[in-house]
């Protein structure tokens, strides 16, 4: 397949994240003829507040613009790679965020039935295998079709100090999750 866009939403809004630079790897190691674009601006997008959700409202037209943005980074692309830590043993406000943004009209959100893999890591020994099945949990309930099969938890500990792009097994695993992200697109 060609010409496949991948959105990745990142949980982590810290500079260095080591999330980031996961998502960043994925996007290095996709396939010719798939994308993976990080979407910028998470960490700016609005409470979600019904009040000024465009979407929920067609006499305004006015969303707030990162997420308008959002929605539309969402509905331009094919797949849907959250990459995101574990924070006090959940997931982060800005992941949930997103889920919120997007998933509203319910039932007609951007992502309605787009394949979405959730994986990352964390300090924690298990890689931040809860916040990853919270965050499954809640974008399955908002219409995105989640694979539960691709699933990538990675202990920070695992990687020694070094960067994501230093770790070989790393990069094989992101090539893998990327391959089958794409194969549920269609």
């Amino acid at each position: 397949m060609t010409g496949i866009k991948i959105l990745a939403l990142v949980g982590s809004l810290r500079a260095g994240s080591v999330n980031r630079q996961i998502a960043e790897l994925a996007a290095e190691l996709a396939p010719e003829g798939v994308t993976v674009a990080v979407f910028e601006g998470l960490g700016e997008v609005p409470f979600y507040n019904e009040d000024i959700d465009d979407a929920m409202n067609s006499e305004l037209d006015q969303a707030p613009a990162q997420a308008a943005a959002l929605r539309a980074a969402a509905a331009e692309a094919d797949a849907a790679l959250v990459v995101t830590p574990e924070y006090n043993g959940s997931l982060p406000a800005v992941v949930k965020n997103a889920i919120d943004w997007l998933s509203r009209p319910f039932g007609n959100g951007a992502l309605k039935d787009k394949p979405l893999a959730v994986i990352g890591g964390s300090a924690g020994q298990y890689g931040g295998v809860w916040a990853h099945d919270e965050t499954r949990k809640s974008f399955g309930i908002a219409g995105a079709r989640v694979s539960d099969a691709i699933k990538l938890s990675v202990p920070f500990a695992t990687l020694g100090g070094n960067a994501p792009s230093d770790n070989e097994e790393l990069a094989a695993n992101l090539r893998d999750v990327v391959g089958k992200l794409v194969a549920e697109v269609g």
